[in-house]
């Protein structure tokens, strides 16, 4: 790709893509500008045309045009050279040897999905059914629909497939696309069309929801060639803008909610679109700003949401803060519908998310009774674990002590017997002895409960470590998709209730297995026979 990077180069002047961005002056023989990021009260931005570079003296970066428009829109370096091979007129497929015919099948898909917006648009404006839902039961305004590019699919089982398929495209473009369903018709039809648009503009996807009371309430594309939900951020197209220029963005939990806080004046507000936040989408987030900010309800979902990202955030540099005052509403869209000015001061007034979560988890106990604070003690430890900054670390620790009316000496002193009992742990934990390979129940055992716990949102035994291969995250969500999709929140807790009741029996019963082959053994000794006969024991009681 270097030769394709250089031709952009050459066609692209530095100084013209970044005055796309911020105002540039004439210095001599550079240019001066602002910083993009906010951190100067003085132009401290400096562009050389000469070398084609560009330095930010104020936040301490610097590079060419690619990493100008990666830092800038917190994408990929694949994404910056898409976006700038664009503008620069530049087909990469011809710098791409073998992947020339993926390239075209991504820019068909492209194509098709860009047309299929805009007939969506069309079939909007020309409903007036759809329209008075849009605009009067959703309260959405005309600006904010043409800027998230809302539309309608027809109810009739091929409109949309009919329709490109005149424009020129082919079924196997139209799958490519995600538009088809397994009987390849059409896959959204008679629901409001909300397009998945990634950072450079281009539309990869959608999320549609049904207008009357029908099940499921929202059908969102599956994987594609363009669209991985593992890594996108519904509305991060809309809101990078705004997050650069005021420094924090908020998550919400819902694609709705996103749009609701825009139109509300809130724009840095995006969504992880239907699946749990993993650590790819803080990493993409964390490029723009380190304020963060969590639109999370506070039940216990919220909380377990709350906690998994505070164990992500730790290595990444980021202020994680929790919006936690609806004022009554359940959700930040009908906080706005009683007045948008509520969900601003919402935004405004947030709470450190170690602070929220501390509160969260004393409601929980009651720290009159000593089994009450050794239970508030084990949660908040384990919490403040995961807190990097010993400053950060030491102030928690002290408001921690004082609920519990003990000294911070007692609080490490409990915190190194913790360390101690999760040393031992492993030994404890439900797993064969290391001399075997799991067997292919268990494995199948364990990809459902974690394809759950990643995708579904639903917490899990807390022996199962989440993957961070991400051929592996794949594989769980392909599980998830294709067993899980259409479970409720309810019915996915009974099934990891279910799934680790069966993965204990399976684990105790392979267990057993060994320890009766290793009592076959002649020369084991009388000892160790006693052992082996009171574990079988004690095993064969444990199964259900």
């Amino acid at each position: 790709m270097n030769d394709a990077k250089e031709e952009i180069r050459a066609r692209l002047p530095v100084e013209d893509v970044i005055s796309q961005y911020i105002e540039l002056k004439r210095a001599g023989r550079t240019l001066k500008g602002r910083s993009p990021w906010g951190v100067d009260k003085t132009p401290s931005f400096m562009v050389s045309p000469e070398k084609g570079i560009w330095h930010d003296f104020s936040a301490n970066k610097g590079g060419d045009i690619f990493t100008f428009v990666m830092e800038v829109e917190g994408i990929s370096f694949k994404e910056a050279l898409e976006k700038l091979a664009a503008q620069a007129g530049v087909d990469i497929s011809r710098y791409a040897g073998g992947d020339a015919k993926l390239a075209k099948r991504k820019a068909r898909a492209r194509e098709a999905l860009e047309l299929a917006t805009k007939y969506y648009q069309y079939c909007l404006s020309k409903s007036r059914r759809v329209s008075e839902y849009v605009f009067y039961k959703r309260n959405l305004n005309r600006a904010i629909v043409k800027e998230f590019r809302i539309g309608y699919a027809p109810k009739e089982g091929q409109a949309c497939k009919k329709f490109l398929q005149s424009r020129g495209f082919s079924e196997s473009e139209l799958i490519d696309a995600g538009l088809l369903n397994r009987f390849n018709g059409d896959m959204f039809r008679g629901r409001m069309i909300v397009p998945f648009i990634d950072t450079t503009g281009n539309v990869i996807g959608y999320t549609a929801r049904v207008l009357d009371k029908s099940e499921p309430k929202y059908l969102n594309t599956q994987d594609t060639l363009l669209f991985n939900k593992s890594r996108f951020i519904f509305g991060l197209a809309q809101a990078k803008e705004a997050i650069r220029k005021s420094g924090f963005v908020v998550i919400v939990e819902g694609n709705m909610d996103v749009i609701s806080s825009h139109q509300a004046g809130v724009k840095e507000a995006v969504a992880t679109s239907g699946t749990a936040m993993t650590e790819q989408h803080l990493k993409a987030l964390s490029r723009l700003t380190a304020d963060i900010r969590l639109a999370y309800d506070g039940d216990e979902a919220g909380v377990k949401a709350a906690e998994r990202a505070i164990m992500m955030a730790g290595d990444l540099g980021i202020n994680l803060t929790v919006i936690s005052d609806y004022q009554g509403a359940k959700d930040p869209d009908e906080l706005i519908q009683r007045g948008a000015r509520l969900w601003q001061k919402a935004v405004e007034e947030r709470k450190p998310a170690v602070e929220w979560l501390l509160e969260k988890y004393e409601e929980k106990v009651d720290l009159k009774t000593g089994f009450g604070k050794r239970e508030y003690s084990d949660i908040a430890l384990r919490l403040l674990g995961f807190v990097k900054d010993k400053v950060e670390r030491a102030h928690y620790e002290e408001e921690v002590a004082k609920k519990l009316d003990v000294s911070r000496e007692d609080l490490h002193g409990k915190a190194d017997d913790l360390a101690r009992k999760m040393s031992e742990r492993p030994k404890k934990r439900l797993k064969k002895a290391k001399t075997e390979m799991k067997s292919d129940r268990i494995i199948g055992l364990e990809d459902n409960l974690l394809s759950i716990m990643v995708y579904g949102g639903v917490d899990g035994p807390e022996e199962l470590e989440v993957p961070e291969d991400e051929t592996k995250l794949s594989e769980l969500e392909l599980i998830f998709d294709n067993t899980y999709k259409n479970y409720s929140k309810s019915d996915l807790e009974k099934e990891v209730e279910d799934l680790y009741k069966a993965l204990k029996n399976e684990m105790a019963k392979n267990e057993i297995e060994q320890l009766t082959a290793e009592l076959e053994n002649e020369d084991i000794e009388p000892e160790r026979e006693k052992e082996v006969l009171k574990k079988i024991n004690e095993l064969q009681k444990s199964k259900k």
